[in-house]
């Protein structure tokens, strides 16, 4: 199956829907945000989903999985400019990870800064905008 570019080609598959579905049941689970009215005078960073197909060593799709993250165009030049980052992180992510670092010997300097929002305390209010077709 094709990745689609836009949510409107997503909505069109059952198999790309229950996969923003599991994205969206990530964030109900971990409480990542709350569901707040939008502030005045107060920026808002856009969202979109992101689609890929995760392949095994073979090249067969064995999922689809579907990304919200921030528009990158709406945050601040300087500030993760370049960068688009997913609000939320798998267990599954996180656990290898380490894992894999210290089976291969790696120096493990950082973790990604996506981490930040289930993790850390933010010293500023960040508003997103909810999920296209939400």
């Amino acid at each position: 199956m094709i990745e689609p570019q836009f949510i409107k080609e997503a909505l069109e598959h059952v198999e790309w829907i229950t996969s923003m579905q599991e994205e969206l049941a990530e964030f109900d689970r971990n409480e990542v945000w709350p569901l707040v009215p939008p502030p005045l005078n107060h920026p808002i960073i856009g969202t979109r989903c992101v689609f890929c197909n995760k392949l095994d060593d073979a090249g067969v799709i064995i999922r689809n999985k579907a990304r919200l993250v921030a528009k990158g165009f709406n945050q601040i030049e300087g500030l993760n400019y370049d960068e688009t980052f997913a609000p939320v992180a798998r267990l599954e992510a996180i656990r290898i990870f380490p894992a894999y670092a210290t089976h291969k010997g790696f120096k493990v300097c950082q973790m990604d800064v996506k981490s930040v929002f289930l993790n850390g305390e933010l010293d500023t209010e960040v508003y997103l905008q909810q999920p296209p077709g939400s």
